[in-house]
């Protein structure tokens, strides 16, 4: 049995809805317990957040990098910084915004760091891009190209009902499932060094 929490912010649903494909990726992944919790309740969260073997971190882009909510949550995580409480889970991430780029790299990138600075192990999306070719199509998985993440594009003038895509919630699931793995692999690892 491996733990894998998904902490996001959603401003509109959009990101919400792909944190729901995160989590719906995870849980395909046998022995998985999943963990679906908001920036809002996170903070009552601790505990379960700290006994997890892998944490996707999951914000909206907005003005070139993460929320305000999500990134005033980072900030209070520092005590559990400060006592290395995250060492060494794995961690991920994924971001949404209305525009294609929106500069959802740099969300990511923020996202990445924050993992870095608690001592975690990234888990990267490992799908080639999708939809960069005449015989592509925005039905690719990974159709924006990302590799450190998963992104969704979703339009500004639709509500959740409409965006993101389905392409981009099976991407997102994809990453689910790829950091859902590797948490049982390293968990099946530490099963065997104790017996041995």
């Amino acid at each position: 049995m491996s733990n894998v929490a998904v902490v996001y912010h959603s401003g509109y649903g959009h990101t919400k809805k792909q944190a729901e494909a995160v989590a719906a990726g995870a849980e395909s992944v046998a022995g998985t317990k999943v963990l679906l919790i908001s920036v809002d309740e996170a903070a009552g969260q601790a505990a379960a957040l700290d006994a997890a073997d892998a944490i996707i971190f999951g914000s909206p882009t907005y003005m070139g990098s993460v929320s305000g909510p999500f990134k005033t949550w980072m900030d209070a995580t520092s005590q559990t910084w400060y006592a290395r409480g995250w060492k060494d889970k794995l961690a991920a991430g994924f971001t949404n915004s209305a525009s294609q780029s929106g500069d959802k790299l740099n969300s990511l990138i923020q996202l990445a760091i924050f993992a870095a600075q608690h001592g975690m192990l990234w888990v990267g999306l490992d799908l080639l891009p999708g939809n960069n070719n005449s015989k592509g199509s925005v039905n690719d998985l990974n159709r924006l190209g990302s590799f450190l993440g998963a992104m969704a594009q979703s339009n500004a003038d639709q509500g959740p009902e409409d965006g993101p895509i389905a392409s981009d919630l099976e991407t997102a699931k994809h990453l689910g499932r790829r950091v859902a793995e590797q948490a049982a692999l390293r968990a099946k690892a530490k099963r065997e060094l104790v017996d041995a």
